[in-house]
């Protein structure tokens, strides 16, 4: 598993808990995504697991690593929804809590991982609820989650939470240019607008994802220009829509910072005459008006099963045209 810079200091700050006894058996790991904890929950998983720890690091040789390098440790949980389905069930909950209470296999620590705490269904929360608060010994669970709050309150009293910070930017800008080959305006962009996580950025500076960003912008520009934003329809009306209106809306809000004269905290680096161009055709009250009405469009597009995309896109469109004046 390919292992990231930015996690380092975090992975040693997790061991030294575990090392001085201060270690919590259900660990709540907030992470946005695109920062890679599944590499650190693997690393930490193996230091848990291995049989002969060398200080900080897992010692790759004892059977309990040779098995979680082959991918198949039977003390070593991953919990996950079942195929075909969105949400994790209380079956499998059952089933992994039933096995936890038997004896480890390797005789040693058993280790649970949930990547996505939000997929749990409410029953499958409380079934985990008494094994968490009375954990069989010597087994840790390493819970995943991007939005805590979605959570239940009594799902999270009963871990310790765990914030995996994002990389300072120019840290992040660094590792990305030596990753691809990019301008740094559009890694700083692309930084920002993955909200500093680096993998984000990575998979949005693809050359084909990239580039259908900046057909975005270009054609925005565009409509602007002539004043037609129906124009804009073909460049929106894509399966992956939900992110295309995030671009737009960035753009937007950009816009009132430069109208604001704070410049410095655009988000789209790499497209300050656009950003120049939306602010002097619309009034500020005008393009708050305009974020407002996208955010609710790109809300119905990724919420209402069975949604008309073509007729949402088409309405929010000419409702833009209209602001404009």
């Amino acid at each position: 598993m390919t292992w990231y810079p930015w996690l380092s200091a975090p992975y040693r700050q997790l061991v030294s808990q575990y090392q001085s006894g201060r270690g919590h058996h259900a660990l709540l790991m907030h992470a946005a995504r695109g920062m890679g904890e599944e590499a650190l929950v693997y690393g930490l998983s193996r230091w848990l697991l291995c049989q002969h720890q060398d200080g900080e690091k897992s010692c790759g040789t004892c059977r309990s690593c040779q098995l979680m390098i082959a991918g198949n440790h039977p003390d070593w949980h991953v919990l996950t929804p079942e195929k075909g389905k969105n949400s994790l069930g209380i079956d499998p909950v059952r089933q992994l809590i039933e096995t936890l209470y038997n004896y480890s296999q390797q005789g040693g620590a058993k280790v649970v991982w949930l990547p996505e705490a939000e997929l749990l269904t409410e029953a499958a929360a409380n079934a985990l609820l008494k094994t968490l608060e009375e954990p069989p010994v010597k087994t840790y669970f390493l819970i995943g989650c991007t939005e805590p709050a979605s959570l239940l309150a009594t799902l999270r009293s009963r871990c310790l939470y765990w914030h995996l910070a994002t990389p300072e930017e120019n840290l992040a800008a660094q590792w990305l240019s030596r990753q691809l080959s990019a301008d740094p305006l559009a890694i700083k962009t692309a930084l920002r607008l993955g909200n500093g996580t680096p993998l984000s950025a990575q998979a949005l500076l693809q050359p084909e994802r990239w580039k259908q960003r900046v057909a975005l912008c270009q054609q925005l520009a565009t409509s602007c220009q002539q004043r037609d934003m129906l124009s804009l329809l073909p460049q929106l009306n894509h399966d992956d829509v939900g992110e295309r209106v995030q671009w737009l809306c960035s753009l937007l809000l950009d816009a009132i910072k430069w109208q604001q004269n704070a410049g410095q905290f655009i988000i789209n680096h790499d497209q300050q005459n656009l950003i120049s161009q939306i602010a002097h055709l619309q009034t500020n009250d005008a393009l708050q008006k305009s974020v407002q009405g996208w955010m609710h469009c790109r809300q119905q597009l990724l919420t209402i099963t069975g949604v008309n995309r073509e007729l949402i896109l088409t309405e929010q469109l000419l409702e833009w045209e209209q602001l404009l004046g």
